[in-house]
Parts: structure tokens; sequence; C-alpha cells
């Protein structure tokens, strides 16, 4: 498509020369988010009519996977608008979706909370009427882009309706929402994921994105297959980069009391090729997925619930061969490997978690439903 072009100078010229700064500093990627949004990136997957795009989930698993080669965390930003905005597609919120258009809105999804960890499926976070309004409560945890966003996709308990979620539009600038401290974690240190807190904001009921209680069927169907496949995309990306890091490290470098490269030795050259196995069978795996959505076949839904977490231990396995591989060269953050050695820790933590998602895929081979109880 014609993003290619553009996509590749901003991570030309920006992402790949701060990446380094940007995980040192643990500084949000502004300048490559804004490139992003000034070249129509941001509004790729918004639909044609509203001055989008109207890109797939193909597009936008191309566009992380590329980005992630270079930056996780800006990656990781990029693919949490994604999947915010197939919620408003789902939802027909042209009024967002225009903006986003223009290169005016960046945003995220607001599910995970203290209360309820990694299970987005049961917030314990609430909606409560309050005269022609709707008051929210909630303590959310890792919100990503949380203090740069411009809107959340916020989760709570259902308003007045039966059902475990609704979901709902929340401006950042609204008043009583407060944003916890910077994120200084182990990896994607610049994706600013921080606790998001509402002490009685108040929104108007026109906030509400789909029915009241309908929340969790929406984040399922609209939602949480473009998270999951995104998710996998910048594991594929983190791990072509590491192994192409590894094989120039090993062409490059030298024993020389024995007058050869380390990629002369041959257990050095095994180690490559299972990475590049474990690569290339993980992004079979995605363009399978992907494929599978596209045909509406009867194996997409397993395959949606398989490929983060295919991809999750994938992208650690062949991250851990490059830092074993390239010995402690690798340990020097200036190789580039370490970064994403750490980077690559952290998809198995977002919810769903991998053990989550491994009882999902079991859940769906036994005929069971993917939730106990009423969910």
């Amino acid at each position: 498509m014609a993003h290619q072009d553009s996509l590749a100078q901003i991570i030309r010229e920006i992402v790949a020369p701060q990446a380094t700064d940007v995980d040192r500093s643990g500084a949000f990627p502004v300048k490559a988010v804004e490139a992003l949004s000034d070249a129509g990136l941001l509004a790729l997957t918004v639909p044609v009519e509203h001055g989008g795009a109207g890109g797939g989930m193909r597009d936008a698993a191309d566009v992380v996977r590329q980005l992630s080669t270079a930056c996780g965390s800006t990656a990781m930003v990029v693919m949490m608008h994604y999947s915010a905005v197939a919620a408003l597609v789902a939802t027909g919120r042209t009024d967002v979706l225009g903006e986003i258009a223009a290169g005016r809105h960046l945003t995220t999804l607001a599910f995970s909370e203290t209360g309820s960890r990694s299970h987005f499926w049961a917030p314990v976070s609430t909606a409560t009427a309050d005269g022609t309004d709707v008051r929210l409560d909630a303590r959310k945890s890792w919100v990503t882009s949380a203090s740069h966003v411009d809107s959340y996709v916020w989760s709570s308990r259902p308003l007045d309706e039966p059902g475990p979620m609704s979901l709902w539009l929340v401006r950042a600038d609204a008043p009583s929402l407060t944003v916890g401290p910077e994120f200084d974690g182990l990896g994607l240190r610049g994706n600013d994921s921080r606790p998001v807190t509402a002490d009685g904001v108040r929104v108007p009921r026109t906030a509400l994105l789909g029915g009241d209680g309908t929340g969790l069927d929406l984040a399922l169907s609209a939602v949480l297959p473009w998270f999951l496949l995104l998710n996998a995309s910048a594991s594929v990306g983190l791990m072509r980069a590491v192994t192409d890091e590894a094989t120039a490290h090993l062409g490059r470098t030298r024993l020389q009391h024995l007058d050869r490269s380390l990629a002369q030795q041959p257990e050095a050259r095994a180690t490559l090729a299972r990475m590049r196995i474990e690569t290339d069978r993980t992004g079979a795996l995605v363009d399978a997925t992907l494929t599978a959505l596209e045909q509406g076949s009867a194996s997409a839904q397993l395959l949606v619930l398989e490929v983060k977490a295919a991809a999750d231990g994938a992208a650690a396995e062949v991250a851990d061969l490059a830092m074993t591989v390239c010995g402690g060269a690798a340990f020097r953050r200036e190789l580039g490997i370490e970064r994403r050695f750490r980077d690559s820790r952290a998809a198995r933590v977002m919810a769903p978690t991998t053990p989550a998602l491994l009882d999902f895929v079991g859940r769906a081979l036994c005929g069971l439903p993917l939730l106990d109880g009423p969910a």
C-alpha cells in the first residue's frame, strides 16, 4: 500500500535512531508518534468514509511488525491505538474516527485494573447514573500511552443491564481523571504504561460504546483479535531484528587465534538456524491466522487464541538464544540484543496472559466456554 514508503522513511530517520534513547530514558516516542500521525498511519484502519485509509488487520499487522524491528515501545503504542480504533469502528464512533483521520487523536485501551489484575473480562470499576450523565469510578492499571493519549476505550461494570462489562469512550481531559507515576519497567520502557484513576469522572450517556452490558462481547469479537494478532506481529518483528543482529555480530567478530569468524563455528550456525526457523514458523502462523480471519475460516477463532501465546514464547526463546550465541557482547547495550531480550519478556504478562490463553485454547479444544459463569 501507499503507506509503505512513508513508514520505511519514518523508521529509518526517526524510530530506529531514537530507539536506544527511548529505552534508556523511558521517554515516550513523541516524535515518532507525531510523524506516524502526520503520515496518516494512525488512521490506517479508519474507514475511507471517515477520512482514513480503510486498511485492514493485515495492514496494521505489517506496520506493527516493521516498527517492532526497530523499537518495541513505538510498536506497542501503535498496537494499542489500532486495537482501540477497532472498538470505535465497530461502534460507529464517527466523531473520534474523524479526529484520528485528521491526525489529531491518539487512543488506547484501558481494560486492566488493580482489582481484577489481568482478568480484563471481570472489571470491578463501576458506572452509575448521575443525573443525565454517568459517573465512572476505577483504578486502571498498565494503560499504554496513558499520559499522551486523547481518549481511552474504557471498561466498567454495566450501568443498568445484566452482563459482565460495558465499554465507554473516555476523553483524557475529563475532570477527576488522574494519571499515575511514570513507568519504569524492565522492557518496552518508552510505552508510558501507567495507572489511571477515575474518581467520579462524569461522561455523557453517549460515551457508551455499543449496548450497556455488551462490552465483553464487543471486546472479544472486535478488539481481542486485533490485540492478539498485532501483539504476535510485534513479536515476529522483534525476532527478525534479534536474529539479524546476531547474524551480523557473528559474521563480523573474529577469533584471532583461530583466524576465523564466530560464524565459522558450527554450533553458532546451528543456533542461528534455530532462531531463523522459529522466526519463520511464527511468522507463518501469524500469516495463517490473518488468512483464516479474512476467509472466515472455521479455524480462525482457535488460531486467534493460539497466535499470541505461540509468538510470546517464541520471541522469548529467540531473544534468549541471541543472548547466548553472542556471549558477553550481547550484554552491552550498543548491540541492541539485550534491549530486545528485555522487551521480549513483556508480551507474556499482557492480558490475556500466556497462561490464560493456553487455558482458552484448551477450553476451545474441549468444547467448553472460554469463561466460567455468566460471562
